[in-house]
């Protein structure tokens, strides 16, 4: 079991096959929802993933102050099925935030959230900044984190 933090062009050909595979198996297969993946966002990335056996088994990409938003966000959260209930989607959360913050510099965060895990998201100390609007046929919100 292995942190990886890596640039787009850190990753190896294998590492980002399985970073793509995964996110696809999840936001594609699993939610059956069809929309482009690949969007041109990854490039500008850093990816936070943890690595069990050879596979991603939870990841997120960060994306700095305005290559997206106006704030650094934090988007294709995910969890491999096999890999859910053993907290690493907070662990995820946490060293994404953890990076932001420390390595970055940065003083907030934005995410794009999946409307049902609002109380997730809230539990780490993000508050709701959008009502609830359609992403790919999805109820998102907006949701922000501030440094106290």
């Amino acid at each position: 079991m292995e942190w990886h933090y890596r640039k787009f062009n850190e990753l190896s050909n294998n590492e980002l096959y399985n970073l793509l595979k995964a996110r696809v198996e999840v936001f594609v297969v699993e939610q059956d929802c069809p929309y482009p993946e690949l969007d041109d966002y990854d490039q500008k990335a850093v990816h936070c993933y943890l690595d069990i056996k050879g596979e991603p088994a939870a990841l997120v990409r960060l994306l700095p102050a305005g290559s997206k938003f106006e704030h650094p966000s934090i988007g294709r959260v995910m969890v491999a099925e096999k890999h859910r209930g053993k907290g690493y989607g907070k662990e995820v959360m946490k060293r994404a935030m953890a990076y932001i913050t420390e390595v970055w510099s940065e003083d907030s965060i934005h995410i794009m959230a999946q409307e049902y895990l609002k109380q997730f998201y809230m539990s780490l100390g993000f508050r709701q900044a959008s009502e609830m609007y359609l992403e790919d046929n999805i109820p998102h919100i907006d949701m922000i984190w501030e440094r106290s």
